[in-house]
């Protein structure tokens, strides 16, 4: 590749390639390049979960062949995240932390030991690698086999956010059903009705100047949402 065109695609992939020497202009359109354009290493974050059901449990069994693997693929570790914590939650200290470092593009790639460890149901999978996508992050799961830096890695993620989309849709139509089944039956969707004399001695504490759910929850014999809904309900009266 001449000089010129190698000066071009270095500049046209910022985040591949780095230049490194000076360039020195003879004409306008010619130019002389000492030095070398390197390639820049993949900044990977490793992220690693394990079980609050299991204090058996070392992060070290993760984090290691993630290690190893990392420096096989000359990737530079930035970041070893840790959660422990069940994978359903998707308030995990570190989870957010990972999810924030992505999105200020502080980091290449995501690699997790297995699907299992990241996320614990396929929509939620989808839903981060559609925000990777997004923000040019890879993904990779070591033991599923799951690189998105390969075609194959992107075409296998494309058919689960497919299957996801489907699930989706499955499981509204039959929430759909469920209920269009309940009515034919005669039976009551949504919440149950508080008996009125239940309501009546909420009403009565609301007109006496009570507004405290807490303390009329007990007297009528309702919990404290309930009773906080029915005072909200009257104030707007």
């Amino acid at each position: 590749m001449r000089t010129k065109n190698l000066l071009k695609f270095a500049r046209e992939k910022p985040n591949k390639f780095r230049l490194s020497g000076r360039a020195f202009f003879c004409t306008k359109k010619t130019s002389f390049w000492y030095g070398d354009i390197l390639p820049i290493m993949k900044r990977v974050a490793i992220y690693a979960r394990v079980s609050t059901a299991d204090k058996d449990q070392n992060p070290e069994t993760q984090l290691l062949p993630l290690r190893e693997y990392a420096e096989r693929r000359g990737f530079e570790i930035t970041h070893e995240l840790i959660d422990e914590a069940s994978g359903r939650s998707t308030k995990r200290k570190s989870f957010q932390i990972l999810m924030e470092l992505a999105q200020r593009r502080e980091i290449d790639v995501v690699l997790v030991f297995r699907y299992s460890r990241f996320a614990r149901s396929t929509k939620a999978l989808v839903n981060a690698l559609d925000t990777f996508r997004s923000l040019n992050v890879d993904f990779i799961s070591l033991k599923d086999g799951a690189d998105t830096t390969t075609p194959t890695g992107k075409l296998l993620f494309t058919i689960m956010a497919g299957l996801a989309e489907f699930e989706s849709e499955l499981i509204s139509e039959n929430i759909k059903a469920g209920i269009a089944r309940a009515k034919a039956q005669g039976k009551r969707h949504g919440r149950k009705k508080v008996a009125p004399m239940k309501r009546k001695v909420i009403e009565d504490f609301y007109a006496t100047g009570g507004t405290s759910a807490r303390k009329v929850a007990p007297l009528a014999g309702v919990s404290v949402a309930t009773a906080h809904r029915i005072l909200k309900h009257l104030k707007k009266e």
